[in-house]
């Protein structure tokens, strides 16, 4: 389906009806394809509903307007024209600080907020010179290859993932792949971040170069209130495509109570997924809770 937010039309994978709803927002790059197995795996226990942010995917691709503020903008006008009375947001890295900054706004009806290879509100501590590199790398194959295979995944994709991979890359527009790096990327929202009040579950993959978790415990988990960090093991940036069912187990554990899933229709995930500031599976607290 396709739904306008302001002037930008946004295509939307909306699965399901009559059932709690998950609100998918993907990373740099990527697009709603990059959820596929996962939103497949919470079917029919809950109503998937998978973005194209703007500048990517089949979205509209204007030529400025990638702010975070943006993005955050067209997800919330999205959320409400569907009427949306109780969902959870799910981000991934670049998706996960745009849904950082629109929990922070309250919006009616967020349960809580799923943080999957997050950005972290502050700044990405990269060098001027390596953002500028990002801006070209996505334009060619042989780039995108470089950089799933170096960068952003810690094992092989399966080959039609990373054929849809590839395909996204390439189709984003020109604007979108520059704004992320060298703009989007250094906006700080660590303010914002603080007012976060639902219960947020952050997953974070062990082998993950782009956001790792000690990166994630000193710039993200000291700032959210009532946050838990789940780390998947071997599992790098892609872990919607790395670890797809064990990030829609984890994903079902948590959602489910929040908004009311039936039981009968989930499976309850393995280990701890609720706290305050905790480090699931390690039984260590975060530097705020010390």
């Amino acid at each position: 389906m396709n739904t306008c937010s302001d002037t930008v039309k946004l295509h939307v994978e909306d699965l399901g009806i009559n059932a709690p709803a998950l609100v998918f927002l993907h990373y740099w790059g990527g697009s709603s394809r990059t959820w596929r197995h996962v939103t497949q795996s919470l079917r029919p226990a809950f109503r998937t509903i998978a973005i194209d942010q703007r500048g990517w995917g089949q979205s509209d691709k204007p030529p400025g307007g990638y702010t975070l503020a943006a993005l955050a903008d067209d997800a919330q006008r999205l959320i409400e024209s569907l009427g949306l009375d109780r969902y959870i947001l799910v981000g991934h890295s670049m998706g996960g600080k745009v849904a950082q900054l629109l929990a922070s706004r309250h919006p009616a009806g967020l349960a809580g907020l799923v943080l999957v290879a997050p950005s972290p509100p502050s700044p990405m501590n990269v060098p001027l010179a390596v953002r500028q590199g990002m801006v070209n790398a996505y334009d060619s194959r042989e780039s995108i290859l470089a950089t799933v295979r170096q960068v952003l995944a810690a094992s092989s994709l399966q080959p039609d993932d990373l054929e849809i991979v590839m395909e996204d890359s390439l189709q984003g527009a020109p604007a979108a792949k520059v704004a992320w790096p060298l703009a989007a990327s250094q906006e700080d929202i660590s303010a914002q971040a603080a007012l976060i009040r639902v219960p947020t579950l952050v997953i974070s993959g062990e082998k993950d170069q782009v956001d790792p978790p000690a990166v994630l415990q000193r710039e993200l988990m000291t700032r959210i209130p009532y946050a838990t960090l789940h780390i998947l093991s071997g599992i790098g940036h892609l872990s919607p495509l790395e670890a797809p069912g064990d990030l829609s187990d984890l994903i079902r554990g948590f959602a489910a109570p929040l908004v009311g899933a039936m039981p009968s229709q989930i499976e309850p995930a393995e280990g701890p997924l609720a706290g305050l500031n905790m480090i699931a599976g390690t039984g260590e607290r975060a530097a705020s809770q010390r």
